[in-house]
Parts: C-alpha cells; sequence; structure tokens
C-alpha cells in the first residue's frame, strides 16, 4: 500500500481530497475478500463526490461480501506533481492501493470532456492505456454512464462498457469474473459476458468505412456474440438497494447535501434531451419509502438539506404530500428541502411556500428557448404566459433572485429567437414590479445563462449540424443586445469546449487515436477552462488526420448508420425520426403521461405498461 506522508498533503491545495476516512466510508478486511473493484471517477474529488450515481454503486458492489468497492478520483495538477515527482501510483481512497492491484476498474463516463483523465489515471497508476495491449495481469477496465452510449471514441481503451443502470448488471458480472479470476483468460471472460443484457465489448466487432467516412458496416466478430446491445434496466425501483448511509465528505464539495432519487425517466419528450430518452421509462419510488430513506438519510449523514433529484423532480406523480410529509418530519429539526432546476409548468405557490418553511435556496427555471417558436419545436411544451405566471408567484412568496437556463445553437433557431430571451428576461423583471412593495422581497436579481447546443446520440436532434462558432457569437451578441434591465446578468458558455465535446459524442473509432494523442501531447481536465488546450487538440486532429467538422457541423440522412446504431434503448430509430421532422414544423408531442406517443419503450421494456407511477402503486 502507498503511504501518503504529510510532506506531500502540505503541498497540495486541499489534502482531505485525498486522504479518506470519511463519515461512512466502508472498511472491509481484505482476508475476507476475493475480488477487489476500484470506482473510479475521471474528475476531481469534488465533482466525483457529488454524483448519485457513484454513491448508489459505491454502495451496490459493497453489499457483495466478498467484493470491496473502493473509491478513486482524478488528482489535480498539484497532487499529480507530487505522486509523479515521489513515484507514487495513483491510489484507491479507503486503503491507499495503487489501481494496478485492483482485479477491475470502473470508469463513470458523465462528460466527454473527462476522457483524457481516464488516459492519465490508467498511465499514473501503471497500467497500458490501450485494451488490445494490456496484459493478462493488468485490471480489466470497464466502463458505464450516459456518454456510453456512444462508445466507440474509446473502443481501445475500455475493455467492456455498462449499457443502462448497473445495480443488477454489475453482479451479473462480477459472477461471470469470479469464474475467470486467476485463469489468464480475460477474452473468454469477455466473450462470455458480451452475452448478458447491457454488455458491449468492442473488440468482439469489426467497424468498415465508405470512402466518403461514413461507416458501411458494423458486425459482430463471432456467431455467438449479441448483434444489438440492448440496455439494461431496473424494472422495480420501489424495491432497489438505495444508500441511505452516503459517505460525508470533511470539505465541502458541490452537492453538499442529502440527494434523494425520487424516480427514473422523464415523459416530457424535450427534443435536445439525451437523458429524457435513453433513462425511460419512467419509474417512481413510493411516498411511503421516499420519506422512510429521507428520514434514515438524515440520522446517517447529519446533512440539514434534502435535495430530491431526478430528470424532472416536481412530475414526481405525488409531489406534493411528499414534499408536505419530508417538511412536517424535519422542519423541527431545521432540515430543508431543495428542488433543482424544474419545469416552470409544473410550479406552483403552494409548494413554492411549503419548501420556504424551513430555508429558502435558490430558485432555477428552464425555459430552453426565448420565443414561443423555439419551445414548440423543442417540444418544451410551455407557454409564456406559464413562464410569467411561475415567476410572479415565485415573486410573491419572497423570491427575489431566479435563475434561468437557456439553450442556443437549437436547429431551425434564428437570432430573433435568441432576441427573444432577453425580451422574456425583461417581462420577468416586469413581474418582479407588480408584486407590491410590502409583499416583494428586495435586491432582484435575474441571471440568464445560455449553453451552446451539442447534438447527442438517441435525441431527435442527433442528425442536425452543431451551430458553428461564427454564428454562436452572433448569437450571443444577439441576447446580449435584447438585455434592458440592470437587475439581468448573462453568463454564456465558451464554444471552443463545445466543439470537442459535439466531435466526441457522434465520432467514432477514429476518435480513439486522436484522445490518444491528445493525452500525450498534455491535454487533461479539458472540462476546466485554465487547462483546456484547443490548440493542442487541433494538432491532435490534424496528426491523425481526422476532420473534426465532420463529426461536429455536418448534417446526417436518416439512411446513414450512425456510431451507436448497434444499441437498442427501447425509444426506436424511427420515433426519433418522425420527432425531428415535427420539429421542423414545430409542432408539439403530447407528455406520455397524458397518453402513449408511441416511442416502443412500453414494447421494448414494459411488456405494454410503462409509466409506473407511485400514485398508481
Amino acid at each position: 500500500m502507498n503511504r501518503i506522508s504529510d510532506s506531500i498533503l502540505c503541498k497540495v491545495e486541499k489534502p482531505s481530497r485525498y486522504v479518506g476516512g470519511e463519515l461512512n466510508e466502508i472498511v472491509k478486511d481484505l482476508k475476507d475478500i476475493d475480488l477487489r473493484f476500484a470506482f473510479c471517477f475521471p474528475d476531481v474529488y469534488e465533482v466525483g463526490m457529488s454524483h448519485l450515481g457513484t454513491r448508489i454503486l459505491y454502495h451496490t458492489i459493497n453489499t457483495r461480501k466478498e467484493t470491496y468497492c473502493e473509491r478513486v478520483f482524478a488528482p489535480w495538477p498539484d497532487m499529480e506533481e507530487q505522486l509523479r515527482k515521489n513515484n507514487i501510483s495513483l491510489y484507491s481512497l479507503e486503503t491507499k492501493t495503487p489501481l494496478k492491484e485492483f482485479d477491475m476498474l470502473g470508469f463513470t463516463l458523465q462528460y466527454e470532456m473527462s476522457y483524457t483523465n481516464i488516459l492519465n489515471m490508467l498511465d499514473m497508476s501503471g497500467i497500458t492505456i490501450r485494451a488490445s495491449e494490456r496484459r493478462e495481469d493488468e485490471p480489466i477496465v470497464m466502463a458505464g454512464g450516459p456518454c456510453a452510449y456512444n462508445p466507440e471514441p474509446l473502443y481501445d481503451i475500455i475493455d467492456f462498457f455498462q449499457l443502462g443502470e448497473g445495480e443488477e448488471m454489475m453482479d451479473d458480472v462480477l459472477e461471470v469474473y469470479k469464474k475467470y479470476k486467476g485463469k489468464n483468460d480475460k477474452k473468454g471472460f469477455l466473450r462470455e459476458i458480451s452475452k448478458i443484457q447491457g454488455i458491449y465489448v468492442p473488440s468482439l466487432y469489426d467497424v468498415s468505412y465508405n470512402e466518403d467516412g461514413t461507416i458501411k458496416e458494423f458486425k459482430p466478430k463471432y456467431d455467438d456474440v449479441p448483434k444489438e446491445v440492448k440496455k439494461r434496466i431496473i424494472n422495480n425501483f420501489d424495491k432497489v438497494e438505495f444508500p441511505v448511509d452516503m459517505v460525508v465528505p470533511y470539505s465541502e464539495i458541490v452537492h453538499d447535501r442529502i440527494v434523494l432519487e425520487t424516480f427514473r425517466g422523464c415523459t416530457n419528450g424535450c427534443r435536445f434531451c439525451q437523458a429524457g430518452m435513453i433513462y425511460r421509462p419512467v419509474r417512481e419510488k413510493t411516498r411511503d419509502t421516499l420519506v422512510k430513506q429521507a428520514r434514515e438519510m438524515v440520522k446517517a449523514t447529519g446533512y440539514q438539506e434534502i435535495s430530491l433529484a431526478s430528470l424532472s423532480t416536481c412530475d414526481y406523480s405525488d409531489i406534493q404530500n411528499l414534499i408536505n410529509d419530508l417538511i412536517e418530519e424535519h422542519e423541527c429539526n431545521k432540515v430543508g428541502v431543495a428542488l433543482p432546476s424544474i419545469r416552470v409548468d409544473a410550479f406552483s405557490v403552494d409548494l413554492i411556500k411549503e419548501i420556504q418553511k424551513v430555508r429558502k435556496s435558490g430558485l432555477t427555471f428552464a425555459p430552453e428557448a426565448g420565443s414561443q417558436r423555439m419551445r414548440d419545436i423543442i417540444n418544451k411544451g410551455l407557454t409564456e404566459e406559464k413562464i410569467l405566471e411561475a415567476s410572479k408567484s415565485a415573486f410573491e412568496a419572497g423570491w427575489s433572485r431566479l435563475k434561468l437556463y437557456f439553450i442556443i445553437g437549437l436547429p431551425y433557431e434564428t437570432r430573433e429567437d435568441c432576441a427573444a430571451i432577453g425580451d422574456l428576461a425583461g417581462k420577468i423583471v416586469d413581474k418582479y414590479f407588480e408584486v407590491p412593495k410590502n409583499v416583494r422581497n428586495k435586491g432582484l436579481r435575474v441571471t440568464v445563462s445560455t449553453s451552446i447546443l451539442v447534438p447527442k446520440p438517441f435525441t431527435p436532434f442527433q442528425w442536425a449540424p452543431m451551430e458553428r462558432k461564427e454564428e454562436v457569437i452572433e448569437k450571443i451578441k444577439a441576447v446580449k443586445y435584447s438585455l434592458k434591465s440592470p437587475a439581468v446578468v448573462y453568463n454564456y458558455h465558451e464554444q471552443t469546449t463545445s466543439y470537442l465535446e459535439a466531435v466526441f459524442a457522434r465520432g467514432d473509432r477514429k476518435l480513439c487515436d486522436v484522445l490518444i494523442k491528445a493525452f500525450e501531447k498534455g491535454c487533461k481536465f479539458d472540462g476546466w477552462n485554465e487547462y483546456f488546450k484547443f490548440d493542442t487538440w487541433m494538432e491532435a486532429l490534424e496528426e491523425c488526420g481526422v476532420d473534426g467538422d465532420f463529426y461536429a457541423f455536418r448534417e446526417r440522412t436518416y439512411d446513414e448508420i450512425l456510431p451507436w446504431d448497434f444499441i437498442n434503448i427501447g425509444v426506436t430509430r424511427k420515433y426519433l425520426e418522425n420527432e425531428n421532422e415535427k420539429a421542423k414544423r414545430a409542432e408539439l408531442t403530447q407528455n406520455c403521461r397524458k397518453g402513449c406517443t408511441g416511442c416502443g419503450v412500453n414494447v421494448n421494456f414494459k411488456e405494454g405498461e410503462c409509466f409506473e407511477g407511485a400514485l398508481s402503486n
């Protein structure tokens, strides 16, 4: 085991990132362990420890008596310098064991711009980066998460991918691994797990290309390897294991609170949203289960805030009663309830007043687009009237600070649509002043934030080109010039990282060499502006003979084979095509809770039953 001395820790910015030993950390006797698993998050500790999936899988894997799951995070450059200078391998927090001594490493893929950190973490551990060159005595490297739905840019780095929800799938994989451990038969292990639903082993498939660079054929190398990889879901979400004894860090993290997962999936059908498609169908926990879990988590962690987490929390079918129950039980101990970014049309005055009884947290709305035309194109199903009504309700309930999230660079968008963002912000400001002075709070501040659309796999916009930099700049200007009130603050996202995100989001196997080349040239922590090296990435693309514009700015046709077409998420390709055509006509598709829209999930996964709500149990 590594010994991390105080002389090293005193030279880094945040030593608490690297010491472990936090409240509720899981400790096991290594003499009783047959299989050691390192859960690796390719970003800094504060980000990784805020991720709910990390907490869930850490808990799930550790419920196996003979398996020990430990945590590893990407060290900040100051700590990396100290580790490399002192010839210390990257290590786990629980036992300070070098990564190369684990049986299996599991990376979560939350963001394309963290890929170089995966390579850096392997390199710091003395583990061969290319899967095709990795020795039998080196760990198996797996990955999962939303970015795994296009695994191809990492095809020669990751041994296998998990597509879907890992709680059951991980258990299946580890059972197979037990049979192969110590036999030096990695190929046999990978061949066998390729038959498990949700597992993709890139080395078992061949890809050929047309002269124009598009994919000609994608096929398995062997007859017993599935032609299609079907994602895995948890059916009875109310009964699934959930970590009530969350690890509590010594230092502040991004989301430093209890995170209570109310349901998975989404029924809204926003056409830009990958999560809304890949996490279907909706499965809710009952109110009794959630109240019980919240009670146990407050007791186990000591946190003073419960954040209700899902893709659209206010769509929970019993949200009013759930919040009433949580407030009633915990307000005497000054434990508050928080909602993340919420759908404006799911907002109510009663709900907001209930939440603010204990603690008034920030309030965030996500209209996504400024004009009604664009909100219809993206299928937001939200009118300006509802946005203004919800804003006024918030001001009347005592909020004076409001955050608004928008996307620019959407398909079929004009500069006038972007200018409408400023117009909408101005109308919201007007609503504040409509509230009597003796009712509203002082200090109005409306923060408008815009991000650039990166078209993602398995969305209706997966065929659309990303907006070019020149036009994005003009649209940002259109937003700026449309903002009139001094109470409105504008934050916007830079284009350069979005470009690379788009390249890797819709890239194919040719991007793997580019990724390795960029890492070799010094790229890491690309999601952090102070470390992102755009010119170095451009050099890597050029040296590998790969045109990034081919992936970012090219419109696809419906007959093109996309790099991820072999994956079955339940939502049919035809449904996504139809939704893209409806976007061109600015036609809405109703929320699934009002009636089936024919996406295919109920046929592929739920045998006729799609929505599983708390009130229907």
